[in-house]
């Protein structure tokens, strides 16, 4: 088996007060036209209404992580007592924007006050109906972002579609990233109360579902019935959550997209290696006390400075004991974690996405001569090996040219391999669906335009969930009929799926569960279809761990 190296820069979230909150019953706010005010337990909020959906934006879930709360677990905010005007998103998270920044993609900023959250949900029929007493609460959907655990926000995407057609609740938000969300030092360790630190991202992410638990009723979404899904490194942490004992109960479905990421697929690093790799981030940053004051002083832009020089290969959920007590691998062969019902899959042509970015950056188009070089590099492999692979397994004569041949590569060793061996070991304990989204002229970002096809390039199955927009980077091209009909039915499935824990329904074709027989639902224009040939298109013999 080939050992993978080198790719987690590429690829790769308190106690709250707990008083009863009743909502303000009306559609409007005392005649103000297009708003609605719900109280949630930090006090009022006032979202906008259209027609057929309620938003509310910039919701803060957790108190400011700046000076002493900066690499703290997420604290309670501070209550308010007027309407506080939730319109417009709350600050992203720090970040630097990573290669993509210079074509508008993500949200370079050193704002630490971004612990904020979005409710979307549908406007009743019936305005008279008081959403606070109705025993039929909708099905909810958090979201996980993805990024790499280094980029992006809850800003970029708009959950219209599966609100209005999927009649959910969708809760998206945003959670430390990067060095403020994944460092681990041991003065960090010494602090705490569970003697642990690193996984500070995550605990963001669970702050943000026991507010989905202590509000989201008041917003016509049912506590009792949440689905968590997320998307590349959203995925990694969806996983994390299924192993993790302080996620227990707050959600009851998943749904995995792309998270299957190799090296951090099966396994994350331990409490001690993290620490150690953190004492010496600190004093690259110049802090050689290695004390937590010294750290808590350094300024936002030498930590995203440093993280993009000597930690951005290695932002990853901690085993640290606590938060997460073993790897994923180990829960999820032994059968020790959450286990709820689950659609874990992955994109035809993932890794194209990677090899389109460095193409972009650079400028060139990958070459015939530096095929083999780049299989190395990437996986970290002997050159023996690379030549190998690149010769006999992905030859170049077999592809259109040296970009789609290692898109193929990358695809199966970093993506699709992980997937359907995550998907073996999650279905012998808890009904699970495997599906591969397979568009192969799935729309770029307008203005984006590369020397080969993205095919079903990594996150472009987002586009048919939601509207989906980057920073500044304009959102993918319109999609034709047929792509618009497997929008459709992939809203049917997650919708459904979060309604009931099974994603079939009249609406879409049939999809069996995951077993022995290996078959996975192929999403596919303009029906999805059911095939038993995955491991076979993938090479899985190859890349199985």
């Amino acid at each position: 088996m080939v050992t993978l190296r080198n790719l987690a820069a590429v690829l790769l979230a308190g106690s709250f007060l707990t008083a009863p909150i009743m909502a303000v019953p009306h559609a409007d706010d005392h005649g103000k036209s297009g708003t609605k005010v719900v109280l949630t337990q930090n006090g009022p909020v006032r979202g906008t209404a259209t027609p057929r959906l309620y938003k509310f934006l910039g919701i803060p879930y957790a108190a400011p992580p700046v000076g002493p709360l900066r690499w703290q677990p997420p604290q309670p905010h501070a209550l308010w007592r007027t309407p506080l005007d939730a319109d417009t998103f709350g600050s992203p998270c720090p970040q630097t924007g990573g290669a993509l920044a210079a074509f508008g993609a993500f949200y370079p900023g050193v704002n630490e006050d971004c612990l904020f959250l979005n409710v979307f949900a549908p406007r009743p029929r019936d305005e008279a109906r008081d959403e606070d007493r109705d025993p039929k609460r909708l099905p909810v959907m958090v979201f996980l972002h993805g990024g790499g655990l280094t980029v992006d926000a809850s800003n970029s995407y708009d959950p219209t579609s599966l609100v209005e057609k999927g009649g959910v609740v969708v809760v998206t938000l945003n959670y430390r990233l990067g060095i403020l969300g994944f460092l681990a030092h041991p003065a960090l360790t010494a602090e705490s109360p569970i003697a642990s630190s690193g996984n500070y991202g995550l605990m963001d992410q669970q702050a943000a579902l026991r507010w989905v638990q202590a509000n989201v009723a008041h917003f016509g979404g049912d506590p009792g019935n949440v689905t968590i899904f997320g998307e590349s490194s959203g995925g990694v942490s969806v996983h994390a959550h299924l192993a993790s004992p302080a996620s227990t109960g707050l959600f009851h479905k998943a749904i995995i997209e792309s998270g299957a990421i190799s090296p951090v697929a099966f396994t994350q690093p331990s409490l001690s290696d993290a620490e150690a790799l953190g004492a010496y981030v600190a004093g690259v940053a110049g802090c050689v006390s290695q004390t937590t004051a010294c750290l808590r002083a350094l300024p936002v832009s030498t930590l995203l400075t440093v993280q993009d020089a000597a930690f951005s290969t290695v932002i990853t959920p901690i085993v640290d004991g606590k938060i997460l007590p073993v790897s994923t691998a180990v829960a999820f062969s032994t059968g020790n974690f959450n286990r709820v019902p689950i659609i874990e899959g992955s994109n035809h042509d993932e890794y194209r996405f990677f090899v389109g970015e460095t193409e972009l950056v650079t400028g060139t188009p990958l070459s015939s001569a530096a095929y083999i070089p780049t299989i190395q590099a990437t996986l970290g492999v002997p050159t023996p090996v690379a030549g190998f692979l690149g010769t006999a397994v992905y030859p170049l004569a077999a592809y259109p040219s040296p970009s789609v041949a290692l898109g193929a590569l990358g695809t199966d060793a970093v993506f699709a391999c992980n997937a359907r061996a995550l998907s073996g070991l999650l279905a012998r304990f808890t009904p699970t669906y495997q599906y591969e989204f397979n568009d192969p002229n799935a729309p770029l970002f307008l203005g984006v335009a590369l020397s080969f096809s993205g095919g079903a390039y990594h996150s472009a199955e987002l586009q048919y969930l939601m509207n989906v927009r980057d920073g500044s980077l304009i959102a993918p091209g319109p999609q034709n009929q047929a792509q618009a009909e497997l929008s459709d039915a992939m809203i049917h499935y997650w919708t459904h799926f979060a309604r009931t824990g099974n994603p079939n329904s009249p609406a879409t074709p049939f999809w069996p569960q995951y077993g022995p027989n290996d078959l996975f639902q192929s999403l596919e224009p303009a029906n999805p279809v059911t095939r038993g040939t995955f491991a076979l298109d993938h090479k899985c013999a190859i890349w199985t761990p």
